[in-house]
């Protein structure tokens, strides 16, 4: 099907996309800007922002506007739903082979817990590869997440004040509450569709072109392609792909690919999908005989000061200055840590994961590293400075030679 006719009305439909602006705000920062600078971090925290899936044939539905279409996506609130998700993550890393495991038990011990049901433990293996979820969700107090691999079942829970995490191949399970944990431990998944769906539509501005792109069917139903594109050189972004159910303005897939080409960065969406109330039993869940349970340790030192992969060097993210505009845009910030990063055997297997990634780069600024990835660059300066973003290389280094 041809595409559908474009709407230049770009600051009029990211308004009406907007919806509730302070319960996004934090989450949507982070999407575009913080950029963990250990680049394993940037691919798990970058994940949610891909779905895209298996479609046949083109359905024949009304004419529709980009404008109409995100403001059919902003009207949407779907609070039921149960349904398969498949995650095609390629960041262009190199092979973890261990280092994920060893991150993951880094990660496990850094928060006190040692569990390997706790979630943070779960979520390097996400980095690379294909991977298939269930999901389901009742409202805002019930949602269940699980994790499927050969043999084994990874599930995480939230039902009211209870997170439950689980690892059957294990045994293990990891018990926290919602009221204490904070959203860093809150079942929901870790991005839904209709979640990046909602980041990327409201980083719309002049820099973006939108359009209706024609249709498509995602796990069996009808839905609009809204194409979203960088009009501005310099970004490592090609373009945004977002499938919208016709019927209730549910993303269900959204693709993100590179403006190297190639296969998508990420691509995640459904296979199949039901609107209808899960049963309450979904939400359910009991220890099973002989499992070890871990309890989440609250307010313990080790909780809060443990170090961290990439921790040291992140630190600063929340108080990161932003350069530039729309898709080039690039967060700066001074970790305070000087002589670059802990690469080759200084940093052990992370470091040798590292220095597998890092290009070392001069200019006015000086020397540093930069590491890349097929959508995020990060360039670290041997003085402790961090300008990251999905722009060039040449980007960084311009910046970094700027802020001199």
């Amino acid at each position: 099907m041809a595409p559908y006719e474009s709407d230049d009305a770009v600051d009029a439909a990211r308004v009406d996309a907007a919806g509730d602006e302070e319960r996004h705000a934090a989450r949507r920062k982070a999407a575009r800007y913080a950029v963990p600078v250990a680049v394993v971090g940037v691919a798990a925290a970058t994940i949610g922002l891909v779905p895209a899936l298996a479609a046949s044939g083109d359905p024949d539905l009304p004419r529709i506007t980009a404008q109409q279409l995100i403001e059919k996506i902003a009207k949407s609130d779907v609070q039921q739903m149960s349904g398969t998700v498949r995650i095609d993550t390629d960041l262009g890393l190199p092979d973890l082979g261990g280092l994920a495991n060893n991150l993951s038990s880094a990660a496990g011990k850094g928060s006190g817990d040692g569990s390997s049901a706790d979630p943070r433990s779960q979520l390097t293996s996400l980095v690379s590869g294909t991977h298939t979820l269930r999901v389901a969700a009742d409202g805002p107090e019930k949602q269940k997440l699980s994790l499927l691999e050969s043999g084994s079942e990874y599930s995480l829970i939230h039902n009211g004040k209870n997170v439950w995490g689980y690892d059957s191949k294990t045994n293990d399970v990891y018990h926290g509450t919602s009221a204490d944990s904070g959203k860093e431990h809150r079942a929901e998944p870790p991005a839904t569709p209709k979640d990046f769906a909602d980041q990327a539509l409201k980083s719309v501005d002049g820099t973006t072109s939108v359009t209706v792109d024609g249709t498509e069917r995602v796990a069996g139903r009808d839905a609009y392609k809204l194409l979203i594109k960088p009009r501005q050189s310099g970004t490592t972004v090609g373009a945004i792909s977002i499938a919208v159910d016709a019927k209730t303005g549910t993303p269900l897939k959204f693709t993100l690919t590179p403006k190297s080409g190639g296969a998508a960065v990420l691509d995640v969406g459904f296979t199949q999908v039901s609107f209808a109330k899960p049963a309450a039993s979904t939400f359910d869940f009991t220890p099973p005989k002989g499992a070890k349970v871990t309890e989440e340790k609250k307010d313990s030192a080790a909780h809060k000061h443990a170090p961290e992969p990439g921790r040291d060097f992140a630190k600063g993210m929340n108080g990161a200055d932003v350069l530039g505009e729309g898709w080039t845009s690039i967060a700066t910030f001074d970790t305070g840590a000087k002589g670059g990063l802990p690469t080759g055997s200084r940093g052990g297997d992370f470091g040798g994961f590292l220095g597998s990634l890092g290009e070392k780069v001069s200019g006015k600024f000086g020397k540093g590293t930069v590491f890349s990835t097929r959508l995020v660059n990060a360039l670290i300066t041997d003085d402790g400075k961090v300008y990251a973003g999905a722009v060039t290389k040449d980007a960084l280094v311009k910046a970094a030679n700027e802020g001199k």
